[in-house]
């Protein structure tokens, strides 16, 4: 199986699909989505960026299809049941993921299947809370405000038939194991459960075991190493020299780049230094507003911004598949990490590149995360000591128009 024509899909599906271009399986579908679609539970692990979002919003689509079948025929739902229940829940770490989740099921979805809730945090809670009072059939969460609207009865999953747990790792290493915990205990223990992760540490293999039935066990390729299509790519630097370092490689990249930093002040100044510089640039971190981190993201997504700065908030949370060049500014703090974040790039098959700035000091730090992955970063040089004067034409046109770095809605700098 090889295309989603091959798949017993609806024909209104099939035509939603083509529309919105998808054509070929990516090796984690053509894996998952048929069992998911004979209602078994599945648990995969595959590298970031290879299409884990359909392999779940398919078989969701297909079901809530069927269950408007049923109201539009007529059909008497159970005593149990109503046109107007939760039937799937899909959990994930961040908001923008689940943002990201929202866009792709409104794109696949027709006018007579139903809207889906979005329940996130950072924003304002009255629309979701008025979304799902009035008998959403679909919601897509993180789960602390999920939780939350729990405990204060504005949410009802006694009747949730499929549940989706997205990078399942993530969200453990957020803290939020209690809170999920705390769902899946309301959940019906009747249900499908499908559950996605880039890798299946002790603890994600724990609320595997403990939260699913006979699950069709899927892992593809390694989950601790990026996509053959990513060239690794490291520069020792002095210190001093990092940020010219960082312009010289942006200087000589035609594409768009994700560049990480280890904080939110690091962010912050680097995002605005480049600026300065003139660069299109724009920052994600965790103290910027929901409205903030949105429109950096769209007009990073939209080519509007050539550089997007962000910490590893970012790491996880973003999906755009036109990244050309991911640049670790700061050492991550773990392995898994550099593979995240490199994994923004080289996705669906596209060539990326991955460059690792390091100083003398962090020489072992790199060795580590080389070790522990198993992989070799090249080591590389950059002429870090050239002139303002050999920049190019472009960028110095975009210093002499463009000072200062975008504010976005509500946003003040200081």
């Amino acid at each position: 199986m090889t295309t989603f024509t091959e798949l017993p899909l609806s024909a209104a599906l099939q035509q939603k699909l083509a529309a919105a271009q998808f054509i070929t399986l990516t090796p984690i579908q053509a894996r998952a989505i048929a069992p998911a679609l004979e209602g078994k539970d599945v648990v995969g692990t595959a590298q970031t960026g290879t299409g884990k979002t359909l392999a779940f919003l398919i078989p969701i689509l297909e079901m809530l299809r069927a269950e408007s079948s049923k109201v539009e025929s007529k059909i008497e739902p159970s005593k149990n049941e109503s046109a107007k229940q939760v039937r799937a829940l899909v959990l994930l770490p961040t908001r923008e993921l689940a943002m990201q989740v929202h866009e792709q099921y409104e794109q696949l979805r027709d006018k007579n299947m139903p809207k889906a809730a979005l329940v996130i945090g950072g924003v304002a809670e009255k629309a979701q809370i008025q979304s799902l009072r009035s008998g959403c059939e679909f919601v897509i969460a993180t789960p602390g405000r999920l939780q939350d609207f729990i405990n204060r009865r504005f949410a009802d999953l006694r009747h949730v038939k499929i549940l989706v747990l997205d990078e399942a790792d993530r969200m453990l290493d957020m803290g939020f194991l209690p809170a999920i915990r705390r769902i899946l205990q309301i959940l019906p223990q009747r249900r499908q459960t499908l559950c996605y992760s880039a890798t299946l540490e002790q603890s994600v293999a724990a609320l595997v075991n403990d939260y699913t039935r006979e699950p069709v066990r899927i892992a593809l390729g390694s989950v601790l190493k990026p996509a053959e299509s990513v060239q690794l790519e490291a520069y020792e630097v002095r210190p001093s020299e990092k940020v010219n370092t960082l312009r010289q490689l942006l200087y000589g990249e035609k594409g768009q780049t994700l560049i990480f930093t280890r904080t939110k002040r690091g962010a912050q100044r680097l995002a605005q230094e480049l600026a300065r510089d003139g660069f299109s640039a724009a920052m994600i971190h965790g103290d910027r507003t929901q409205s903030q981190r949105n429109g950096a993201l769209s007009g990073f997504q939209e080519g509007r911004y050539q550089v997007l700065v962000a910490t590893d908030i970012a790491s996880r949370g973003l999906h755009c598949d036109d990244v050309a060049h991911v640049i670790n500014y700061d050492l991550p703090k773990m392995a898994e990490d550099f593979i995240h974040r490199v994994g923004r790039t080289g996705r669906a098959g596209l060539q990326g590149r991955a460059s690792t700035l390091f100083t003398a000091a962090e020489n072992l730090a790199l060795r580590d995360i080389e070790r522990t992955l198993k992989l070799r970063i090249e080591r590389k040089q950059v002429d870090a000591s050239a002139s303002s004067n050999e920049q190019p034409k472009r960028f110095v046109q975009n210093t002499l128009a463009s000072r200062t770095l975008t504010a976005l809605p509500g946003e003040v700098f200081v």
